[in-house]
């Protein structure tokens, strides 16, 4: 194994790389010689550590005496400058027998500080005080000239008392004179015997230091042992011998960096790829003329994986690993691997992940609306600049429309441009173009495919399109085009053009099945948005057709309306006016639940049956029960043609109100929906609190009921539907006050104006529903065009009632209708006497038309039929038919009332026709 593992490292080790491999091993080989010098390491280590100890032990000693030494001298400073300046020394000294005063307090000074002594004495050096009463008025030791100069003096000499550290302090009278002397003293004894305190505690810590140095030693070589596994230096030499050939012989580079930024080692593989000098190693890494990011890279503190990083000619791979992470000392190991040939994939790799990315943002940002030229602008947006510097998309001008395509693609209409700000450069949005036979646009159409043009300015087809136009194209720097049809079932919706400038590069045929599939996915969010316009504008028609156009002519309000359709489509709301006999007018506003043709339709329904039970004169609730009837017929037709709850009408809601321009009363009924508001002539505004029943179809044959209240005139009823106050972020009650706020000081507004105010301040700015409003405002017939007469149960009667209201009509100037109004009063009051009971009223309107109503408490109501040749009567009812513009029956909680219309413009009748036998034989009137 050694031999063979051996020879790459012979093979590897030529004239640049065999020496430092070789020196590399002598210093491996002289590291596993350690163990074996061991013991010797540490019985040297031993004596050194003691002497050491011996030497810091003694060194402490000295040290600890000399602090002493010095604290002795600040404590009898201390105390002799505090003595000499207490209150009652100066004047001690000065007085007949210093000395009795001064020993006593010299004693306790002593004796409470510590110190050895405490001596006063005079100038002349005779003492006052010592703790030796027998050497008081003797002359002092030693020398006090200092002091008696007014300085504080600290020395050590030999005292009467023995060596000691002497301070002495002069007592300075005000006048400046020294008037005696304070000597305090610590004797070198007992500083001594103070470090002799502290011996032992030194020698302690010696002895431990040296317990736990040597302990210390003893681990460091049971570690070493075991990091060595207890092999012997032959083992560890030929194992590391082994590892020096492995190291050599791999074939990716190692390099081991220090802490201070030079190369300790590099294999061969490593020198190689970095093309490192002979005896790089111990240099700093700076220094081998490495490229800056790669010395940068071989030095740095962060964890490297695999980054991809250029030197020369080569691309190498980089791992870098702190030493210090894994218990080596700081530094850096670096592994390097030549890449260069993974570099070519990797390019392909990356440019396939791109376009990934790219198909896969356009799945997300292509037809995010149902807008035809928004999914066009779309798809440019994509795919500048990511797949092309500008992008063109043109459609078929039939799909911009909704409609299907027709086939023929020689025209387009520009949709969008994206990518280039001069205009003059391309054709301008909205551009109608049709393309040249040899342009790569009309041969990508004709062939389904994309067609690349991969250089322009070779190519010269293409500049029969407009050679101004191409010439302007070339001089932007566009070099390159990939034209693609944009298909969806088959079928041709439009082109769309990608174009890439000199500086980007030219498209290549790789790039034709990106440029298809981004096509293919803008063609099929095209084709939904054209078929949902289609639908949409169905919708649209639809509604258009099923809502009121104009409001027909009346006289009893005058009204305003508006219709909002929601952002989401067509809805179902509707609302209607609707003239009854009478002067009265029925005011209808609906709203059915949900949005597209089926709401549409089902608004039809609804309001065509409204239409239908209003022409038989019904009671807001009557009417309301009816059409909840009619509403539960249509889901019940549905459910049995098992269109299931997909087809229901639900939520579909109903406010019918009936205003009557002669009394000025109000009717309303509501199934589900808000109740109207009303703005007085005042300027009040209430809403009607109408008794509302459930929507329409789950009423479940509950009654309905109604309110009724009058109106002054000029009043102001409001009718409108959910969506304009409530929304999705915004609920009923806010919306309520938003209206209320709306109609406020509102009574001198016009309808058209209130409408306007309305919706400018409560309509949503982006509604989520439609919105129908209509407001009315309310007239009253002016009573000098009402005329009413009583009639008995006479037919005497019906000649005085006759002549009453021919001179109404003639206070009226309605002579040129009075035959004619003669004939039909004749008729109708002669059956109301016949057959009808008390009370029989006769009234006369007189609005638009002449309105003839007569009034009885029966309830049957007649109606035309056959007449046989036999008959004697029974054609009275065809005479009111033909005469009038309409005719009759609406009931009344006490009766009935049978109307006829008049046209006062009429003028005189024209001669009756031919009343033969031949004729009137087809007519019978019943009897009532």
């Amino acid at each position: 194994m050694t031999q063979s593992l051996g020879r790459p490292a012979a093979r590897h080790g030529g004239a640049v790389s065999g020496e430092p491999r070789r020196s590399w091993g002598r210093s491996l080989r002289s590291l596993v010689s350690v163990h074996s010098v061991a013991g010797q390491v540490f019985l040297l280590q031993l004596t050194l550590t003691v002497l050491l100890v011996v030497a810091a032990g003694t060194a402490l000693v000295l040290q600890a005496r000399d602090s002493a030494m010095k604290a002795a001298g600040q404590r009898s400073v201390a105390t002799a400058e505090a003595f000499a300046h207490s209150p009652g020394t100066l004047a001690a000294m000065k007085s007949a027998d210093p000395g009795a005063v001064l020993q006593p307090a010299s004693e306790a000074t002593r004796k409470a500080t510590g110190v050895d002594y405490v001596v006063t004495f005079n100038p002349a050096g005779i003492r006052w005080s010592h703790p030796d009463p027998r050497l008081i008025g003797k002359h002092v030791v030693g020398s006090f000239a200092p002091a008696l100069a007014g300085r504080t003096v600290t020395s050590t000499f030999n005292t009467s008392v023995g060596p000691a550290v002497n301070t002495t302090v002069p007592v300075i009278d005000t006048d400046g004179s020294v008037v005696g002397m304070v000597s305090v003293g610590i004797t070198v004894e007992n500083v001594n015997a103070g470090v002799s305190d502290r011996l032992p505690l030194l020698v302690g810590s010696a002895v431990g230091a040296l317990l736990v140095v040597t302990a210390g030693s003893v681990l460091v070589s049971k570690r070493v042992r075991r990091q060595t596994h207890g092999l012997d230096p032959a083992e560890l030499s030929r194992m590391y011998e082994h590892h020096d050939a492995v190291l050599h012989a791999v074939k990716e580079g190692v390099l081991i960096i220090s802490g201070d930024g030079r190369l300790l080692l590099a294999n061969d593989e490593a020198k190689r790829l970095l093309g490192l000098p002979p005896g790089s190693e111990g240099q700093a890494v700076a220094d081998l003329g490495l490229p800056p990011h790669m010395a940068e890279l071989l030095v740095t503190e962060r964890v490297v994986t695999d980054e991809v990083h250029s030197a020369g000619d080569r691309m190498l791979a980089v791992n870098v690993r702190s030493t210090a992470l894994y218990g080596g000392p700081a530094g850096n190991a670096v592994t390097l691997r030549d890449s260069t040939e993974l570099r070519v994939l990797a390019g392909r790799a990356q440019a396939a992940r791109e376009r990934l990315q790219l198909l896969y943002d356009a799945g997300v940002r292509i037809g995010t609306t149902l807008d035809i030229v928004r999914t066009a602008e779309e798809l440019a947006q994509v795919a500048v600049p990511r797949f092309a510097d500008v992008v063109t998309v043109e459609l078929l001008d039939g799909v911009m429309r909704g409609s299907e395509p027709s086939g023929d693609t020689a025209e387009m209409r520009r949709t969008a441009v994206t990518g280039i700000e001069r205009k003059d450069v391309f054709y301008p949005v909205g551009e109608l173009i049709r393309f040249v036979p040899s342009t790569p646009m009309a041969k990508s159409m004709s062939a389904g495919h994309a067609v690349l043009e991969a250089d322009l300015r070779a190519a010269g087809a293409w500049r029969k399109q407009e050679p101004e136009r191409a010439r302007r194209i070339l001089a932007h720097g566009i070099r390159s085009q990939i034209s693609v049809p944009l298909s969806a079932r088959g079928i041709v919706l439009g082109l769309a053009n990608f174009w890439r400038m000199e500086s980007t590069g030219a498209f290549e045929s790789e790039d034709l099945s990106t440029a298809e599939e981004l096509a293919a996915r803008a063609a099929v969010a095209i084709d939904n948005a054209r078929r949902f316009t289609r639908e949409h504008a169905m919708a649209v028609t639809l509604q258009r057709s099923l809502l009121p156009g104009a409001l027909p002519e009346q006289s009893a309000l005058q009204v305003a309306h508006q219709y909002l359709p929601a952002e989401a489509g067509v809805g179902g709301d509707w609302f209607d006016l609707i003239p009854l006999p009478g002067a009265r007018v029925a005011l209808v506003v609906g709203d059915v639940v949900g949005h597209g043709v089926r709401a549409a339709a089902t608004m039809g329904q609804l309001r065509t049956a409204v239409h239908n039970f209003s022409s038989l004169d019904l009671t807001p609730d009557e009417l309301l029960s009816h059409l909840d009837d009619q509403v539960t017929r249509i889901d019940a037709d549905a459910a049995r043609e098992g269109e299931g709850d997909a087809a229901r009408i639900v939520g579909a809601t109903c406010l019918y109100a009936i205003y009557d321009a002669v009394t000025g009363h109000v009717t309303v009924a509501s199934s589900g929906h808000p109740g109207p508001a009303v703005v007085l002539p005042d300027g009040t505004v209430t809403f009607l609190d109408v008794p509302v029943s459930p929507p329409l179809g789950l009423g479940d044959s509950m009654p309905m009921e109604t309110l009724e209240l009058f109106l002054p005139e000029g009043s102001q009823l409001v009718l409108y539907t959910d969506g304009l106050i409530e929304g999705r972020h915004r609920d009923f009650d806010t919306g309520i006050e938003m209206l209320r706020a709306a109609l406020s000081d509102g009574a001198d507004r016009t309808p058209e104006e209130t409408c306007a105010e309305v919706l400018g301040a409560v309509m949503p700015e982006r509604p989520d529903d439609d919105v129908a409003l209509m407001v009315a405002r309310t007239r009253l017939l002016d009573p000098g065009r009402v005329a009413e007469w009583d009639v008995p149960s006479d037919p005497a009667a019906v000649a005085p009632v006759r002549s009453a209201c021919l001179r109404q009509l003639e206070t009226w100037g309605l002579d040129g209708i009075a035959f004619t109004t003669e004939l039909v009063l004749s008729e109708l009051i002669t059956n109301a006497i016949r057959y009808g009971i008390q009370p029989i009223r006769v009234r006369l309107l007189y609005d638009r038309d002449l309105i003839c109503e007569i009034s009885d408490g029966s309830s049957t109501a007649p109606h035309l039929r056959r007449a046989a040749t036999t008959d004697e009567g029974g054609r009275g009812l065809f005479l009111v038919a033909h005469y009038a513009e309409r005719w009759g029956t609406r009931y009344s909680p006490r009766g009935k009332v049978i109307w006829a219309e008049l046209s006062p413009h009429a003028g005189e009748p024209e001669p009756a026709p031919d009343l033969g036998d031949d004729f009137l034989d087809q007519w019978v009137e019943p009897e009532i």
